[in-house]
C-alpha cells in the first residue's frame, strides 16, 4: 500500500472506531439503553476496549503469518482507541454508578477482586498511551519496546476481568481469552521457531 492508500485506510478506521460510540448515543437519545443503562453503558466501553486491544495485539501476528506489513501503520491509533474506551469505561464506573464518592469507590474496589483486576489493566494502560507518541519513542529508545511488552500483560488483566464478572453463561468471554491464547501463541511460536533456527545456524558455524 503507498502512504495515500493508508491515509483513506487510516480514516475509515477512525469513522469505524467511533460508531460504537455513535451507537450509545443514539440508544440513549432514543432512550433505548435497556433496564439498567449504567450498566449497559459499562458493559459496551468495556467490550469495545477489550476488541480494540485484541485488534492491536493482532497487528504482529498477521504480519507473521501473511508477511504484509502495510497494517502495523496501524497499530498506534488502534491502541489509543482502545485507551479511549477503556477510559470511558472507568469514567462510567466512577461517575454514573459511584458519583464521584471514593470512599464507596475504595471499599468497592478492594471488595471485589473483579474490579481490582480491571483497574489494575487499566492503570498500566496509562504509560502505555502517554508514550505511543514518536518523541517517546525517540527519547526512550529500547526502553520503549520493553515498556509495551506491558500490553501483554493488560491483556491477560482484561480477560481475567472479563471472565471474574460474568456469572452465569461464560460463552463471551471465553471467545475473547480464545482470540488471546490464539493471538499470544502465534507471537510464541515464530518466537520459538527464530530461536530454533539461530541455535542451528551457530552449531553449523561452530563445525565448520
Amino acid at each position: 500500500m503507498n502512504k495515500q492508500q493508508i491515509l483513506y485506510v487510516k480514516v475509515a478506521v477512525w469513522v469505524l472506531a467511533l460508531l460504537p460510540l455513535a451507537r450509545l448515543f443514539w440508544l440513549g437519545f432514543n432512550d433505548n439503553l435497556g433496564a439498567n443503562p449504567v450498566e449497559f453503558v459499562e458493559h459496551s466501553t468495556g467490550t469495545w476496549a477489550l476488541v480494540f486491544l485484541l485488534i492491536t495485539l493482532s497487528m504482529t501476528p498477521i504480519r507473521l503469518l501473511t508477511g504484509q506489513v502495510w497494517q502495523i501503520q496501524l497499530r498506534r491509533m488502534l491502541g489509543l482507541f482502545m485507551f479511549f474506551y477503556a477510559c470511558l469505561h472507568i469514567t462510567t464506573y466512577v461517575w454514573l454508578d459511584f458519583a464521584f464518592l471514593w470512599d464507596e469507590l475504595l471499599i468497592d474496589v478492594t471488595k471485589h477482586p473483579r474490579i481490582l483486576v480491571g483497574f489494575a489493566a487499566f492503570l498500566l494502560t496509562i504509560p502505555l498511551a502517554v508514550t505511543s507518541n514518536s518523541y517517546m519513542i525517540k527519547r526512550l529508545k529500547t526502553n520503549w519496546k520493553k515498556l509495551h511488552q506491558l500490553v501483554y500483560v493488560i491483556a491477560i488483566l482484561a480477560v481475567v476481568h472479563f471472565l471474574m464478572l460474568v456469572k452465569k453463561d461464560l460463552t463471551e468471554p471465553i471467545y475473547y481469552a480464545v482470540a488471546l491464547i490464539l493471538l499470544l501463541g502465534i507471537r510464541l511460536y515464530y518466537k520459538y521457531q527464530a530461536h530454533s533456527k539461530a541455535i542451528l545456524k551457530a552449531k553449523a558455524m561452530l563445525k565448520t
